[in-house]
């Protein structure tokens, strides 16, 4: 069993925790201040440190560095009074993985500590996640050929088992929510319900008791009680997407769901227990949110256990055949039409599109081809992009939209040529200013075919 080291200066606090994780199985090491908890951390094998912040001589945060510097990866859970939630978060920003808030109950506390050591195992295999690349991980209605896509995969099939939160990331489109589904699904809690809700879907003024429910008479319409998304996700998982626009007064009572599980509804005085894996999605930097005060730092400590991000399309082009071929299978499928396969010219136009919209976008472009196919094949005449925007506040010197070369830029202008004409190439040259002959070698770099006609 693993063994973990206490570090508490009260001493029947510091018996205390030693005679109930030692009820858990696991060995216990323990010393009354920060000197020699170091000795013992040379010269034992430690796998998880619990520390009050305040002790006699070196403080916790000092010790929080020094052992850190002798084992970045040893995950170390700080104690600290209710008010001194900002030396915490400091803390968390030199290395501490959780903290506790005391007074805490012992069953928190071997919560936390569970946690922690099965965030630690998930660490541990990853080391190994490059050599184990080679096996090749798969998921239903997930695509996954390109690198980036087996990685998450992995993480995937690593974080899964355990109760660990976990927070994606990616741009809008790339998949979050398939992701978060996959996670659920290889789970211990897939026979539980799977809960999403997206918080900008829903009017801040209401989010709260769309999270948390609320009893009779809370508010006017209130005229029965409901129960909030946390209850329904009892025993399962509650994904939570666009975190990063929850307001500031539900990111307290968040806060309070992931360090206690529990709540009271909106209006009501009973503490609602729950027991919920939450996995939360952003497609902002939260970084960034943290610096302008939009978004907790504690909340986001909370939430950023398990890490996973993304993606964009346009980093994992080996993916596109097969997303493609995909969805050309399940629109044939719907509409009830004989659509065999994507032609090397039109796949040639995928491969070389931008698709700021990720894979979103190239489901709705694969859907508008089926729709405009005249035959069983899908041509290049039927793939019809939008033209790339350039974003807004970009610099105003900047000729190219963001991250588009001039090659992409040109390939698009010529695309949208010949969809103004109609497929006619002469008009089409006449529109960019090109000879025929111009167009006719600057198609042939791009995969369509010219068959001479006008």
């Amino acid at each position: 069993m693993p063994t973990i080291l206490i570090i508490e200066d009260e001493a029947k606090m510091r018996r205390l925790l030693e005679l109930n994780l030692g009820e858990d199985g696991f060995k216990t090491l323990s010393a009354g201040d920060a000197e020699t908890a170091l000795k013992l951390l040379a010269s034992e094998p430690v796998h998880l440190v619990l520390t009050d912040l305040k002790l006699p001589g070196m403080s916790g945060l000092e010790f929080l560095q020094a052992a850190k510097r002798q084992n970045a990866a040893l995950p170390i859970v700080v104690m600290t009074a209710f008010g001194s939630v900002e030396t915490a978060v400091e803390a968390m920003k030199a290395g501490a993985s959780d903290y506790v808030l005391k007074p805490f109950s012992l069953a928190e506390m071997r919560m936390v500590v569970r946690k922690e050591l099965d965030h630690s195992r998930l660490q541990e295999e990853n080391r190994s996640l490059r050599e184990a690349l080679g096996q090749k991980y798969s998921h239903p209605n997930i695509v996954a050929r390109s690198a980036k896509m087996q990685e998450v995969l992995a993480t995937v099939e690593r974080v899964a088992p355990t109760n660990s939160t976990v927070l994606l990331g990616g741009e809008s489109g790339v998949g979050k929510d398939l992701i978060a589904r996959a996670i659920h699904e290889k789970s211990r809690r897939a026979s539980g319900p799977f809960v999403k809700i997206n918080s900008t879907a829903i009017p801040e003024n209401l989010l709260e008791s769309e999270l948390f429910g609320y009893e009779k008479g809370a508010f006017t319409g209130a005229v029965s009680s409901k129960p909030g998304k946390f209850e329904l996700a009892d025993k399962g998982t509650l994904f939570l997407d666009e975190i990063g626009d929850v307001p500031a007064v539900t990111q307290v009572k968040l806060l309070r769901v992931l360090q206690e599980r529990e709540f009271e509804r909106l209006g009501g005085t009973r503490t609602v227990k729950v027991d919920v894996r939450l996995l939360a999605a952003t497609n902002r930097d939260l970084r960034a949110a943290l610096e302008q005060g939009t978004f907790r730092e504690d909340l986001y400590y909370r939430l950023n256990v398990v890490p996973i991000d993304i993606a964009p399309l346009r980093e994992r082009k080996e993916d596109i055949p097969d997303l493609a071929n995909l969805f050309l299978a399940r629109f044939a499928k719907d509409s009830g039409r004989e659509l065999r396969g994507i032609s090397p010219a039109a796949m040639q136009i995928l491969l070389a599109h931008y698709w700021p919209g990720n894979v979103r976008e190239l489901q709705n472009a694969i859907e508008r081809a089926c729709a405009l196919a005249a035959g069983p094949e899908l041509e290049a005449r039927d793939v019809q992009l939008d033209l790339p925007r350039t974003r807004a506040g970009a610099p105003a010197e900047r000729f190219l939209p963001e991250g588009m070369t001039l090659d992409q830029w040109e390939d698009e202008m010529i695309r949208e040529a010949l969809k103004k004409a109609g497929g006619n190439k002469s008009q089409a040259a006449r529109l960019l200013g090109l000879s025929r002959n111009a167009l006719r070698y600057r198609l042939s770099k791009i995969g369509i075919d010219d068959d001479n006609g006008e």
